[in-house]
């Protein structure tokens, strides 16, 4: 068991490292450049997504049927993992056939693709959070699940910002606001529509849609399983 914790605190260092690791010039250029297009669109426009992604977002993290799930306990960290990859192999899997079937379905049914993926998401950390013995009725776990989210699918600039929170965790919960409407939604939803939008616009792309689909869910949930993996053993093993 202490090699197993050895070799897993060693694969969270690297882990950590590469958090910390600052902004590409490439990195640099494709943020400036999605900043300025943002900055071209109506404010209305991003108003009306920040409400739209807060509340689709905000019915699966609070919702009474996904609050419920019981923390495992008196297991050792191998055991966790193993249970963890095989929850993320099967979300992988929905989110690959969710992709094939939305992709295949032409562009009004590609759109559906967004708020089903990140339903898909949100319940995977949910199960995730579950399995390493933390107690999602708890808020403030609920939002460690948004933080986790956000170090998954941000640009590199906002990766090393949310990563202090998340790496001083302990420290940062004391703080923690009370009301989740004072979460920053709009960064929340434009990090993650930027980081996502070249792939799911191929997507609607008749005759590749359903393969772009597939292949693009399963690459976003592997990540995020495995984001989440990393930011669950920092709070055991640290």
């Amino acid at each position: 068991m202490q090699s197993y914790n050895y070799e897993k605190l060693k694969e969270l260092e690297n882990w950590k490292s590469k958090m910390r690791k600052k902004p590409s010039f490439i990195n640099k250029i494709s943020k400036k450049t999605q900043d300025n297009m943002n900055s071209m669109l109506p404010e209305n426009y991003h108003t009306v997504l920040t409400v739209a992604i807060k509340n689709m977002t905000k019915v699966v993290l609070f919702g009474s049927k996904y609050t419920t799930k019981k923390p495992l306990r008196d297991l050792s960290l191998e055991e966790r993992d193993k249970i963890a990859y095989e929850k993320i192999k099967l979300f992988k899997k929905t989110a690959m056939l969710e992709g094939a079937g939305t992709g295949a379905g032409g562009l009004l049914i590609g759109l559906a693709d967004f708020p089903l993926l990140l339903s898909i998401k949100l319940k995977l950390l949910y199960e995730v959070a579950s399995v390493y013995g933390f107690d999602t009725k708890d808020y403030k776990e609920r939002l460690y699940i948004l933080y986790i989210f956000q170090l998954a699918f941000s640009s590199q600039e906002y990766v090393n910002k949310v990563f202090k929170k998340v790496e001083a965790w302990d420290d940062f919960e004391d703080i923690l606001f009370d009301d989740i409407n004072e979460f920053n939604w709009k960064e929340f939803q434009q990090e993650y529509r930027d980081y996502i939008d070249i792939a799911k616009l191929l997507q609607l792309v008749p005759g590749i849609g359903a393969i772009v689909g597939a292949y693009v869910n399963n690459k976003l949930v592997d990540k995020l399983g495995e984001y989440a993996i990393h930011c669950y053993h920092m709070r055991i093993l640290d």
